[in-house]
Order: structure tokens, then sequence, then C-alpha cells
């Protein structure tokens, strides 16, 4: 074989790895897209894919779920309290097992409470005031079967779109943008999509990775943490379908985007956040350099990033194990704690006037905005605090769609609940202490609420 024959096959094949990269970047990324992004119209109301298989799952198997449910609670609680208190060899040296059960003590008290409400509620034993039907019947029979059904066809599917190199591709595109709109460097952008696209927590968990790891200062960090762990679109879908407004989900996420993007550019900017040092945890000789990209094209390299990321996401066998991790994840983890977190908070808001102290002086905010029913809204301002569920759960009975509207845009869009996001944080070594976790989900909470009931009067 000669020398031209050579270099003619090894073109040839380097043609054919690079088709390969690119058909492993493009299918992967169009099928996530589809599946999360494109709306569709059913039963004339407009919803997205993803929704719409989690609504026919929970239709076939509609009276079951509370059961299901209450079983697999019972399952979580018994490996839990196993594997945090015994610490099995079998829990430890497995990854997924130890990540999903091996949990602070704190976390095992609510997943333990979380399954004793919704026996209560199952077998309507013990006081009235939790199983209800305005208390825990409303989140054993009607919130939880729609995020167990959610939950499993979106942890399956964010693959698709978080995987194979969209959020790089994006990532790169917005490397200009990030530094003088919000005072972080280009890298931080793959975060904060990944947050925006896929959930909070990974925005928490990949920004306090790249904390220790000393690609941060404090302040990026806090920032990230607190400005980009933003609600994922799982979520967002969640909330609004809860509030059967499913039909408007452009406009309620471009509302969500807005409101979170100013937020997001003067948070920053103003304490706390802006207080935080721009000093390191530790010194990095690998940090990222900025200046990688210049004199080259921003799509070009886009696109390499992307290729790269693509390329290390083959396997099929490890897509599917990162679907069910992230399914597990989502069951084992969120919903005791919704279950637990949510019919405490439900029982004070029904039975007590805790929340509607707390959210009264939003009620003259809310009547100068001219949002309907602002006694009633006031109270779901401040509750999403202990978690971004409760403030639909309890506004749900609210005749006024654009109060329901304006009430699901701001508990999506304030992002500091402490069912989630605001633990991990706590609970990770980023520099963000409980009072500024308050300050910021107040701050938050004045910034976006304008912002959002003027879109909601443009809407309806």
């Amino acid at each position: 074989m000669g020398v031209e024959e050579v270099q003619r096959k090894e073109t040839v094949e380097n043609r054919g790895k690079g088709l390969k990269d690119y058909l492993w970047f493009l299918i992967p990324s169009i099928i996530g897209v589809g599946l999360f992004m494109v709306p569709i119209q059913k039963d004339n109301a407009i919803t997205i894919p993803v929704a719409f298989l989690a609504k026919q799952l929970q239709g076939a198997l509609d009276d079951h779920l509370p059961a299901i449910l209450t079983i697999m609670l019972a399952i979580v609680v018994v490996l839990s309290c196993v594997a945090t208190l015994f610490k099995p060899n079998l829990f430890m040296k497995n990854g997924l097992l130890k990540s999903l059960f091996v949990i602070h003590p704190m976390w095992l008290v609510v997943r333990v409470l979380g399954f004793i409400f919704a026996f209560m509620t199952l077998l309507q034993l013990g006081p009235e005031a939790v199983w209800s039907e305005g208390t825990g019947a409303l989140l054993l029979y009607d919130l939880l079967p729609l995020l167990f059904t959610i939950f499993l066809f979106a942890g399956l599917f964010l693959p698709f779109l978080l995987n194979f190199g969209l959020l790089e591709l994006f990532g790169v595109l917005l490397n200009k943008f990030m530094r003088p709109v919000f005072t972080l460097p280009g890298r931080s952008s793959i975060d904060c999509l990944a947050s925006w696209m896929g959930d909070g927590t990974i925005g928490v968990l990949l920004t306090n990775k790249q904390y220790e790891e000393g690609f941060y200062t404090q302040r990026e960090a806090a920032v990230i943490s607190t400005t980009f762990s933003v609600v994922s679109i799982t979520f967002s879908i969640v909330v609004l379908a809860y509030m059967d407004l499913e039909h408007l989900f452009l406009p309620y996420y471009l509302t969500i985007v807005l409101a979170g993007l100013a937020a997001a550019i003067v948070l920053p900017r103003i304490p706390p956040l802006s207080r935080k040092r721009d000093t390191y945890l530790v010194e990095n000789p690998d940090r990222f350099d900025e200046s990688a990209s210049k004199g080259r094209g921003m799509f070009a390299y886009g696109m390499t990033k992307a290729l790269e990321r693509a390329r290390q996401n083959r396997s099929v066998k490890n897509l599917l194990q990162g679907g069910m991790k992230n399914v597990f994840d989502m069951w084992f983890a969120v919903i005791p704690v919704i279950m637990a977190i949510g019919t405490v908070a439900v029982i004070f808001a029904e039975y007590t006037s805790l929340f509607k102290i707390v959210g009264a002086p939003f009620v003259p905010i809310l009547q100068l905005l001219q949002v309907p029913e602002a006694h009633a809204a006031a109270q779901t301002m401040v509750v999403g605090f202990a978690d971004m569920f409760l403030p639909a759960i309890i506004g749900s009975g609210i005749e006024s769609d654009l109060t329901r509207f304006v009430i699901a845009c701001v508990s999506v869009t304030q992002l500091i609940y402490m069912s989630e996001v605001g633990g991990l944080i706590i609970a990770s070594k980023l520099p963000v202490k409980f009072i500024d976790l308050v300050l910021i989900f107040l701050l938050r909470t004045i910034i976006t609420l304008p912002i959002i009931v003027g879109m909601a009067h443009l809407i309806f």
C-alpha cells in the first residue's frame, strides 16, 4: 500500500470520526430540545412532551399512586436509616447507594417525617390536621403523584439535554456576555446554563466543586449558587400544571427568564453578595484562562468544546445509568422532603395565621400593582422560603388566573428554598450563611415581583 493510499484512508477515517462526533452532538441535543422545549397541543391545551408523558402515566396509575408513594417512602426510610446509622460496606463502597442513602442526620429526620405523614394520610390515622383534604391529602393525592411521574420522564431524558455538548456550545457563545453583565468569569456560563436548563441542585453541586478546586472566588461562587441555581424546567412544569395554567407555558417561561435575568444583573452588585471577597479557597495552576478562545471564531470554538463533550458520552449504558440516577435522586431525595416540609407548612397555613402575618407587608404592594385577591396571595410571597411548591399549594385555590400566574412565576424565581437548594448551600463549603439566604430571598422577591406582575397584566 502506497503512502498516498494510506493518507487517503486516514483522511476518510478522520472524516468518519468527525461525522460521528457531530451526530453524537446533534441527535441527542435535538431529542432533548424536542422533549423539554418544543410545545405541543393536546386537548386544547399547550404542553411539552415530558409533561404529556407524565400526565398519561399518572392517568394510567391513577388511584394506586398514593399507596405506591407511601411504600416507596417506607423503603427509602429503612435504607436511609441502615446506611446513615450503620454505614455497611454495601452502601459505603457503592457510589450510587452512598449518594442516595448516606445523608445528614437532619435530612434523615425529614425523610422519616415524610413517611410518617404519608402513612397517616393514606390510612387517615391520627390528628385530622395532618391528613385532611387541605393538608396531607393535598400533597399525597394531588401533588406527589404529579411529581412522581414528571420526575420519571424528566430524569430519564435530561441527559439528552445536558450531556452531549449543547451547554458547552452556548456556554462559549455567552462567554463575553457573562463578565460585564453578571460580573462572572466566562467559565461560569456553563454552570449557569446547567442550572437553568437542568436543575438548581446541579448548579449548587457544580459550583461547590469548582469553588473547592480553586476555580471560583468566594464572591463568584456565592453569586452563581444563589443567582443561577435556577428551578429546573421540570419543576417549573409541575408548578404550572398544579396552577392549572399549562396552556401558558411559553409566556410563563419567558416571564421567568426576564425576571431571573433582572435579578441576576442587580443582585451581584448589591449587598450581601457584593461584599463577598474575591479570594480563592485554594490556588489552582489550572485555573480557567478566559483568553483561550481569543483569535478564534466563537461558534467554531464552541463547537469544538461541544464535540469534545459529546465524544465523552457515547456509551448508551452510561446514558441509561445517568438517567436512572437522576430519577432516583429526585424520587428518593426530593419527594420525602416535600411531603415532610410541605405538610408542616400547609398545616401552619391552614390552622395558624403565621404566613398571613409574615406576608402582610406584601398586601399593599400587591394592591398597588393591581393584583387581584392580594390578601390571599400575600402569604405565598414568603412561604416559598420553606419549599418552592408551597406557594402553588396554598395559592392553587385562588380564582384569578392572573394572580395564580404571578404566584407560579414568583415561586420559581425566588430560588432560595430551604427544602433543597438552600439546604444544599448551607451543607456545602460555599461562603453563604443562613442570614445571606434570607436577605437574598427577600431581595429576589422585591426585584422580580414588579416585572412578573407587569408581564401578567400584558398576558391577561
